[in-house]
């Protein structure tokens, strides 16, 4: 995360945003009176809200943890040579 000042982020705010969508580098700007605030890309904003949707969420954690175990155990589903051959021609 980078921290700046709210004058130095003011007075170059194209190239902070940029960098922050661009290198998906959250920025925290530092106010002198405190109540600091993030800025960060829209994406990773999304993708931030959708990780705690899904740990929020004990039933999908559930299924996660179940896949993780038949992964470990190798007991998990194995797709044919015809649906693998189809899975990559998509």
């Amino acid at each position: 995360m980078i921290q700046l000042s709210v004058n130095k982020f003011r007075s170059n705010i194209k190239s902070f945003v940029d960098k922050a969508i661009d290198d998906h580098v959250p920025l925290r700007i530092n106010r002198k009176a405190g109540r600091d605030f993030i800025v960060q890309s829209l994406e990773d904003w999304e993708r931030e809200r959708e990780t705690l949707y899904v740990l929020q969420n004990s039933s999908i954690m559930m299924q996660i943890n179940e896949s993780l175990k038949t992964f470990e155990t190798n007991k998990g589903y194995s797709p044919t040579k015809d649906e693998l051959d189809e899975i990559n021609s998509i």
